[in-house]
């Protein structure tokens, strides 16, 4: 019962859709309907600018540690776990908002960083580098959530298979939710840090 409970927690906690909440609080807009029709903050820059992008990112990645912490208190690591994988699912397909959410990136490392913050510091480190040298940020992302996976295998110590799963499930899932970007990237379509971008591209 416990795990349901979690389970459903997180969901609700990672349905805060915090780029939708920040645009139509402080600019009457509905981010879905704008940029790229994503919820999340790297659209929220696009639409808003940096100062609610940031608010954004940083309420995202903030779900994910709220999700974790109470998690950890009702059932422990395992709840930990369980509420890191939900919360980012609430995150992606948000209840509260048509099921139509944000793909995952900033919560996914606000639950790494939960857990175990030395792998978290990695992805961030391969984030910045690859936003600095192409700037893609989808492609900082993808990278980033592929190289999760590999730095919990290499760092965390004794290895955890629990966590290397949920890890896993959750870098797949970012991916995923990165298709249409992987699309355009290799159409050579895909917007760099700047460019404006048209309404209902995802």
């Amino acid at each position: 019962m416990k795990y349901i409970i979690v389970a459903i927690l997180a969901y609700t906690i990672g349905s805060f859709s915090s780029a939708y909440v920040l645009g139509k609080v402080l600019k009457n807009k509905d981010i879905r309907a704008y940029g790229s029709g994503n919820a999340g903050a790297t659209n929220a820059v696009r639409v808003f600018g940096k100062k609610i992008g940031a608010m954004a990112f940083l309420l995202d990645v903030l779900k994910g540690v709220l999700a974790v912490y109470i998690g950890n208190m009702i059932l422990g690591y395992d709840g930990k776990l369980i509420a890191g994988l939900f919360a980012v699912i609430g995150h992606n397909w948000p209840i509260f908002f048509n099921f139509k959410g944000g793909k995952g990136i900033a919560t996914s490392f606000g639950i790494w960083l939960s857990i175990h913050w030395p792998s978290a510091v990695i992805t961030l480190i391969v984030f910045i580098i690859v936003a600095i040298t192409t700037k893609y940020i989808s492609l900082s992302s993808i990278s980033s959530a592929l190289a999760a996976p590999i730095a919990v295998l290499i760092m965390k110590r004794p290895f955890d298979m629990k966590f290397f799963i949920v890890i896993l499930l959750l870098s797949i899932l970012a991916v995923f939710r990165h298709r249409s970007n992987i699309k355009r990237l290799l159409e050579g379509k895909e917007y760099r840090v700047g460019d404006k971008v048209k309404k209902g591209d995802d």
